[in-house]
């Protein structure tokens, strides 16, 4: 299982027509007096990102960095009517996208998504570079997994289960589902449908805070269509 200028114009140059020259006369004019105002050019500062947000995928994706793991092509990435499409075009690929605005101690985040049944989706929290990451991710075979994982090197992880399984809340042949991850410190709460499943002390792997995330991966049989409709980030449920 390898996975949001400020240009000032240039004034244009000062043009001024000389008249023929005026005899002085006996009592000299009054001083001519100017008034020039400057208004400043406007400046452009970004809207920060709330630390509790909704994605929906209308505008673009600059708070997110992406990267994939294995597979012999690059996924196809794009915003399209107001989904996230992702399209493998090969086998036994992952896509991962991180948000990059905030870290957080303790979250919910949920995401709802929809794909071709070869593969699989999911969310993450707890991401760290340095430190490895935990994801929830549900498949198209009826399974879920909870996994910790870690890089080794650039595209390659390595992937810890902590809990592989089957629910009453998945079946067969679909990948249309509501799916959320609550983490609390040293504790997992993977969501399926709105539905609390599980409890998962994850004390021993030690990661308790980092970014959020989505992940989406192909299996054997490709190619493979992962839509998300949005991720939200919220407080613990």
């Amino acid at each position: 299982m390898l996975l949001t200028a400020c240009s000032t114009a240039k004034p244009a140059p000062m043009q001024v027509e000389l008249s023929s020259p005026v005899p002085a006369s006996p009592t000299q004019p009054e001083p001519a007096t100017a008034t020039m105002t400057f208004t400043p050019a406007p400046t452009f500062t970004p809207t920060p990102i709330p630390l509790f947000f909704t994605e929906e995928f209308n505008t673009d994706m600059g708070a997110w960095a992406s990267f994939q793991t294995g597979g012999a092509e690059l996924p196809n990435v794009q915003l399209e009517n107001d989904f996230l499409r992702i399209d493998f075009p090969s086998s036994n690929a992952w896509y991962y996208a991180i948000h990059t605005a905030h870290e957080y101690s303790n979250v919910f985040v949920s995401a709802k998504f929809s794909g071709t049944p070869t593969g699989s989706l999911g969310v993450i929290c707890d991401y760290s570079e340095s430190n490895g990451w935990y994801e929830f991710n549900v498949s198209s075979d009826g399974t879920y997994s909870v996994l910790f994982g870690q890089w080794l090197a650039d595209g390659i992880a390595q992937y810890t289960p902590i809990e592989i399984s089957g629910s009453e809340y998945l079946q067969v042949g679909n990948l249309s589902y509501e799916i959320g991850l609550s983490c609390e410190g040293n504790i997992l709460l993977p969501h399926i449908n709105g539905k609390l499943f599980r409890k998962l002390d994850v004390t021993r792997y030690g990661l308790t805070e980092g970014k959020i995330g989505i992940n989406a991966s192909s299996f054997e049989e490709a190619p493979m269509i992962a839509t998300f409709d949005w991720v939200k980030v919220g407080e613990p449920e």
